[in-house]
C-alpha cells in the first residue's frame, strides 16, 4: 500500500502506548477534517495519552512518530479569538 503523505506533519494522541523498538502502539491522529487510528512506531517507548508529531508514514496505515508538545499551546497573547467578535 502506498504511503500516506497527508498524515505526516499532523498531531495525534497514543491510544495504545509504543514500545520503541519492540512493537507498535496505536494513535489517533487527527487528519482530513476528522480523526483516523493509525499503527504507530517510535524510536522510545511512549505512555497511552501522549501527544505525538506524525514524522514519516510507512504505508499500511502504518506511521512513525514522535513524541511532540505544541509549542504555541503556552502561549497568550491577550488579543481575543476571532470567534468572539461581532
Amino acid at each position: 500500500m502506498p504511503e500516506d503523505s497527508s498524515v505526516v506533519g499532523c498531531a495525534g494522541t497514543l491510544i495504545i502506548a509504543t514500545r520503541g523498538q519492540a512493537g507498535p502502539g496505536e494513535v489517533l491522529v487527527r487528519v482530513r477534517g476528522g480523526s483516523e487510528a493509525f499503527i504507530a512506531w517510535s524510536p522510545d517507548p511512549l505512555p497511552r495519552g501522549s501527544t505525538v508529531l506524525v514524522i514519516a508514514s510507512r504505508g499500511s496505515r502504518t506511521v512513525d512518530v514522535s513524541e511532540w508538545s505544541d509549542p504555541l499551546a503556552s502561549l497568550d497573547d491577550g488579543c481575543p479569538h476571532p470567534d468572539s467578535y461581532t
